[in-house]
């Protein structure tokens, strides 16, 4: 198990404390045993920060793409050595299961490292002969950027964004989301470790006003944000003081649409995914399950026997399917929502409570929860939950359920199940939604654009997309023959 103590910021490839020494404490969700004491970065440390950016972008950009990339792949197989290590860190910090941190969040960070590695010698411009001469254009990198993360999956999220920054040959510096800091500290040993230049990865630690210190700063040209939409309005509107290029991952309420010729045990498996795999805390959930009038009931019963086998427990034995809600608190919150179903009608087929987990006192455990006859009005459907409650909808034709599947101001995601494949294309198309799954849900491949539409978000990250949004073009023109002036 990892070893924990006092973890301070990362800045110009150290361990450093913070200027006024303040601290906040990383909890175990499970359990509410305090991890380590953080300290807490304040303007002062940004500062320190964006310098030591600076001057690390400076080499680190004069370096050839071939280069980089042998970092950012040396980093990646420092992830997979470290792999057990890295996802019981994930698990401990984040009380989710041990049996998907290996897979969901260090594999998948290795994967975006080890792509990005390959695509950073591949950055290259245009050549067009024009009229009295030709241009060229040349990708460059934007400087020093930000990264901002989500607390329910840090790993990923800091190589999400970290991998196609330092590519493309920028310095970041990442601010994890308070609740769960530490793998991001992991993070930055690894890639010293893999030969980083001193300052070209920094993270800080902190609440709402370190995040603000990054965004409003100068010295950065652009911020990566993982979130919720109220915090993605926010930073558009500090960053707009210095002009910032802003991308954004927001919140969802996706729909996941479940034809009567589908495959009912696939379709079933899809919901699952995207209801109750992290405990439900996953943006692109698909929370609100339409599902054909005709295998409805069949549907919900099938649901039902397979959302009652899963097991709720310890985040950190290997047999448990569903661990603790991040906090307290985030607990309460989808408790609330759980209670709002229940009187405005919607019916109850699992769950609908918290569960004792015996050691884990100081948890909080949510049952899986699904509601059938739900209406689209009610709050359960409306409102990103964030925590494992299913909204089932019926549905009769194809036109209705593109509507009411469009009505809601997220975009995030969408899925469609069903054995006509010309159907399926023609409604992702209809969808108002930026990832699209067809008879699967939440595969997120790091060769494909992910990102969403409306309220949730702006830019994509993975794929060479996530290059465009790391650097900035050149246009240089070359004439071929004299000035001709008419003075």
């Amino acid at each position: 198990m990892p070893e924990f103590s006092d973890r301070l910021l990362w800045i110009n490839g150290a361990p450093v404390d913070a200027v006024a020494g303040e601290r906040f404490p990383t909890r175990n969700p499970a359990t509410g045993e305090v991890l380590a004491e953080m300290a807490l970065a304040g303007a002062e440390d940004v500062d320190r920060a964006v310098a030591a950016a600076q001057e690390g972008q400076r080499h680190w950009a004069a370096m050839s793409g071939t280069a980089r990339g042998r970092v950012l792949q040396r980093t990646a197989e420092l992830l997979r050595t470290h792999r057990q290590e890295l996802a019981e860190l994930e698990c401990l910090d984040g009380g989710k299961p041990i049996a998907e941190t290996p897979e969901a969040d260090v594999d998948s960070g290795a994967d975006c490292l080890e792509y990005f590695a390959g695509q950073a010698s591949s950055l290259q411009g245009e050549y067009q002969e024009v009229d009295g001469g030709f241009f060229y254009t040349r990708p460059e990198p934007l400087g020093v950027c930000a990264g901002i993360g989500a607390w329910n999956y840090p790993l990923q999220i800091a190589c999400w964004k970290s991998a196609p920054a330092l590519a493309a040959g920028n310095a970041m510096i990442f601010k994890p989301a308070e609740l769960t800091p530490l793998s991001a500290m992991r993070l930055a040993e690894l890639f010293k470790e893999a030969g980083l230049p001193d300052g070209v990865f920094n993270v800080v630690h902190g609440f709402a006003e370190t995040g603000r210190a990054l965004v409003r700063h100068p010295g950065v040209a652009k911020v990566s944000l993982t979130g919720e939409a109220g915090t993605g309005k926010a930073v558009m509107r500090d960053a707009a003081d210095t002009l910032k290029a802003v991308t954004m991952e927001l919140g969802g309420k996706s729909p996941l649409i479940v034809w009567d010729d589908a495959a009912l045990d696939d379709a079933v498996s899809g919901a699952l995914l995207g209801n109750f795999y992290t405990q439900g805390e996953i943006c692109t959930n698909g929370t609100r399950v339409f599902v054909h009038e005709d295998v409805l009931e069949d549907f919900l019963e099938r649901l039902r026997v397979r959302t009652g086998r899963l097991k709720i427990g310890n985040p950190i034995e290997p047999d448990t399917d569903v661990g603790a809600m991040i906090s307290p608190e985030h607990g309460e919150h989808v408790l609330v929502y759980i209670e709002r179903g229940r009187s405005e009608g919607a019916r109850l087929v699992a769950g609908g409570g918290r569960v004792e987990v015996p050691g884990c006192e100081g948890g909080c455990f949510v049952a899986p929860t699904i509601f059938a006859d739900c209406r689209d009005d009610m709050t359960i459907v409306r409102e990103e939950i964030f925590g494992p409650v299913m909204s089932v909808l019926s549905f009769r034709d194809e036109d209705e359920v593109i509507r009411r599947a469009n009505a809601t101001d997220y975009g995030l995601a969408a899925g469609v199940f069903t054995r006509d494949l010309n159907r399926a294309h023609r409604v992702v198309a209809a969808l108002d939604a930026g990832t699209c799954w067809i008879n699967h849900y939440n595969l997120t491949p790091i060769e494909m654009p992910f990102g969403g539409v409306k309220h949730s978000g702006i830019g994509r990250e993975n794929s060479r997309h996530a290059l465009t949004h790391y650097t900035r073009l050149k246009s240089v023109f070359v004439a071929s023959g004299g000035v001709d002036a008419p003075y």
